[in-house]
């Protein structure tokens, strides 16, 4: 048995429009989990057909009020993308906290079949996250690091072999392919 955190949470405003009423509201689905799982909020009449290659704004019904300092993310929920490759698109899609429009999920499906959505399917992961503001100061010079420029896989591996400079012939290879 896991233990329930004692820390007080966050409150966020949300408004259910006319065509989630009969929906729930998004929810944790363990005492773990960092997500609440969004719902398509489409016609249970006409599920949405997701060809592959195709994409779609789901709705989910739902509209938000963050607290000042606050973002929500919308990510991808990892059992649709495995078993379906469905994902979403802009992810984290981040909605500020002065948004004030229906959440909509930009769902992709990468798989070999077409997907259904039907109403009420769990589609996305909903994750708050305070956010800092900060300002920006430009400089001449950032200071050096050990990683320095090095980025895309640079801190990927241990191995020295891994992190050896391409010879001349592996360089050309890696500039041909761009």
């Amino acid at each position: 048995m896991t233990a329930k955190s004692t820390r007080p949470r966050s409150m966020v405003g949300v408004v259910r429009l006319a065509h989630a009423r009969d929906l729930d509201l998004p929810r944790y689905q363990s005492d773990g989990a960092a997500g609440m799982d969004l719902l398509a909020a489409i016609s249970a009449r006409r599920p949405l057909r997701l060809a592959p290659g195709a994409r779609a704004l789901i709705p989910t019904g739902l509209v938000l009020q963050l607290p000042a300092g606050f973002e929500a993310q919308v990510r991808p929920r990892s059992g649709l993308a495995l078993r379906y490759g469905l994902t979403v698109l802009n992810s984290p899609g981040t909605i500020d906290c002065d948004y004030r429009g229906e959440v909509k999920v930009l769902l992709a499906n990468f798989g070999a079949a077409s997907c259904t959505i039907a109403r009420g399917e769990r589609i996305a992961q909903l994750v708050f996250q305070r956010v800092e503001r900060v300002s920006l100061r430009e400089i001449d010079e950032a200071s050096s690091t050990p990683r320095g420029a090095g980025g895309f896989g640079s801190t990927g591996s241990n191995d020295a072999a891994t992190r050896a400079k391409p010879s001349r012939r592996g360089k050309r290879a890696a500039t041909a392919q761009r």
